[in-house]
């Protein structure tokens, strides 16, 4: 991103987001790990912050920035040290609530999407099934219309904010026989008839609620429909880049933030009597992590700036993420070797990061199924048709 992109604004509002993260975020953060539990308190400061709304159109609540904004905030918040608690705020934000502004009827804004950005409502996405998770045509919930309603039955899996959350945008298939051309998004209430939910024990991300879903004969008003009954599909394709592209940012974002607390702690701790930073292996190995993350991190603003011109671009954020996930996840490795045994302990947040950093190649779609995507664009010349359709 050129640096003319970010404005004094710009900077101003990463000034007061980083001070809001230090006084009400982190402060908290050790006993939401250790719970396993967000208080739900932050979004409503948050929202009262017009954090939860920043590309939001000013009618819902919202404060129609442009996509720099959420660029800001999206590195700001990983560098709280918990990718559970950044990972709620961006499934909020970047990845349910879209559907709401872009699909859903103004009856479904008014009643969800308003609450959402106040910070009153915590909404998530539910798609992941245990018997499909990249392969979103195989996923086997099926809504079947009766009257004035849908009737849903089925189960999700791994969906953050899935337990303490208020509402789940959920692909169902209203049309089994069709296959992608049979799914479509409804909006199915936490607390509906029918609806269970189960926490699921995690290797990191120990803050946030990762649940698996359950729908027993719920029922669905049809007016919770987001868009036309069976162009979820669709939808679900037009809203990845978005979460891809924040993945990335968070993934690269922890990776720097691994690397600034690696350095503070070489520059105090001592071995066979001089810094470690003094080291010239250990030098070298800094050295070369910091160049990874700012080559990368010019390949992400440029996706950012794309993004923010409202192109549709499958191939760069697809690259970004595979790029910045793959790399954080060497980065935090790397970084804990150099704090030795007490890289191993709870004592220092880089065992976190450790934990938390390794689920950022599987999110949003595995680095195969990056790789893939980028093979079909490169090789076998798939073009993805353009979709203009923007968050601002």
């Amino acid at each position: 991103m050129q640096a003319s992109k970010l404005t004094a604004e710009h900077q101003i509002f990463r000034e007061t987001i980083r001070a809001f993260i230090h006084k009400e975020i982190i402060p908290h953060i050790d006993q939401w790990e250790q719970q396993g539990e967000i208080d739900r308190n932050i979004w409503k400061k948050m929202g009262d912050m017009g954090f939860m709304g920043l590309n939001y159109p000013e009618e819902y609540g919202g404060l129609d920035l442009d996509f720099y904004y959420s660029l800001i905030l999206c590195e700001e918040l990983s560098y709280c040290f918990s990718g559970g608690f950044t990972i709620s705020a961006l499934v909020i934000q970047y990845m349910s609530a879209p559907y709401l502004l872009k699909y859903a009827s103004e009856e479904l804004k008014e009643r969800y999407l308003k609450p959402v950005i106040a910070g009153d409502m915590v909404s998530a996405v539910a798609i992941t099934e245990p018997g499909a998770g990249s392969d979103v045509k195989q996923i086997k919930t099926t809504a079947v219309r009766s009257g004035d309603h849908y009737i849903v039955n089925g189960s999700k899996t791994f969906i953050t904010n899935g337990y303490y959350g208020d509402f789940f945008i959920t692909a169902v298939k209203t049309a089994p026989e069709k296959g992608t051309k049979g799914i479509s998004l409804l909006l199915i209430e936490r607390n509906a008839a029918g609806v269970s939910a189960n926490k699921i024990n995690k290797l990191g991300w120990h803050a946030s609620d990762t649940a698996e879903l359950g729908f027993d004969q719920v029922q669905v008003p049809v007016s919770n429909l987001i868009g036309v009954e069976n162009e979820g599909f669709s939808y679900l394709m037009a809203g990845l880049q978005l979460e891809r592209l924040t993945a990335a940012i968070h993934s690269l974002a922890t990776a720097d933030s691994a690397l600034q607390y690696t350095l503070e702690y070489i520059g105090q701790r001592e071995a066979f009597g001089k810094k470690l930073h003094d080291f010239q292996a250990i030098r070298h190995r800094i050295a070369q992590m910091a160049a990874d993350i700012a080559t990368t991190k010019a390949f992400v603003y440029q996706c950012c700036d794309l993004q923010n011109q409202g192109e549709y671009a499958v191939q760069d954020c697809s690259i970004a993420k595979l790029q910045a996930s793959e790399l954080a996840v060497q980065v935090v490795s790397n970084c804990l070797q150099l704090f030795g045994g007490y890289g191993f302990t709870e004592d220092y947040k880089i065992a976190r990061l450790y934990r938390d950093v390794r689920v950022g190649t599987i999110i949003g779609g595995t680095s195969e199924i990056m790789l893939e995507i980028i093979a079909k664009m490169t090789i076998d010349k798939v073009n993805y048709e353009p979709n203009k359709i923007r968050l601002t």
